[in-house]
């Protein structure tokens, strides 16, 4: 996909991965709309920041109003409380299924329309390792991204009619705020995001940025007894 004056969106775009992609789609001549809830916190020089709420209905009508002529849509924005299914706030998880899940079916909504007036036109959801393994002290994250693996299946499905290819990124651990609590070796985004960037060019279906992701990946058609071990 010719991404040199092609004008894209990425929403989170003021920290971590997401600034990275924007950057990465900055550099190969990308016309970079940068989502952000605050868009004095987009610091991005050569990018065009744009308030972006995921949650936030009339928001996410007016970016895409502003917007206008996306043909490729990052969402990258997301949100983990450190929440587990029974001892975490039921407030937290809701909050996380609000973000993740119907955040960026909001936000694909609202973006469709102007995609599909492409030839070509791309969505990437960045998913989780953890969409297909369900860690207990982040349990609700854990079932936020497994929708949301769901949800990239169901729009790819809906999407294909108009030229929309719909592809999800799969990542287990950056060294970003989000994997602030784990104690374990950490991808650095800025390659992650190169890798996101050329899923982009590509039109891939599925990218795997860490070995974490292609083992568990690989493990699904062992089911209970190879995903969690320690219940058999």
């Amino acid at each position: 996909m010719k991404l040199e004056r092609t004008t894209a969106v990425v929403t989170g775009a003021n920290r971590g991965l997401g600034r990275h992609i924007a950057q990465q789609l900055r550099d190969r001549g990308a016309n970079v709309f940068a989502g952000a809830r605050n868009v004095n916190s987009v610091d991005l020089a050569g990018v065009t920041p744009v308030q972006l709420d995921i949650t936030d209905p009339a928001s996410v009508s007016a970016a895409a109003a502003i917007v206008g002529d996306a043909a490729i849509l990052v969402n990258n924005a997301g949100v983990v409380t450190g929440s587990s299914l029974l001892g975490g706030e039921l407030a937290n998880i809701r909050h996380e299924f609000e973000t993740n899940f119907f955040g960026t079916l909001g936000v694909t909504r609202a973006f469709a329309p102007q995609l599909g007036e492409h030839g070509e036109s791309y969505v990437l959801n960045i998913l989780s390792a953890y969409s297909w393994l369900n860690v207990p002290f982040i349990g609700g994250y854990s079932a936020s991204k497994a929708a949301q693996w769901s949800l990239t299946d169901g729009l790819r499905q809906d999407l294909a009619g108009q030229g929309t290819r719909v592809g999800g990124l799969y990542v287990a651990l950056m060294d970003t705020d989000f994997s602030r609590v784990f104690d374990a070796p950490k991808e650095d985004p800025a390659d992650v995001a190169r890798l996101a960037v050329d899923a982009i060019e590509n039109r891939l279906f599925e990218v795997f940025a860490d070995e974490q992701s292609r083992s568990i990946r690989a493990g699904l058609p062992g089911g209970v007894a190879a995903l969690y071990p320690a219940l058999s």
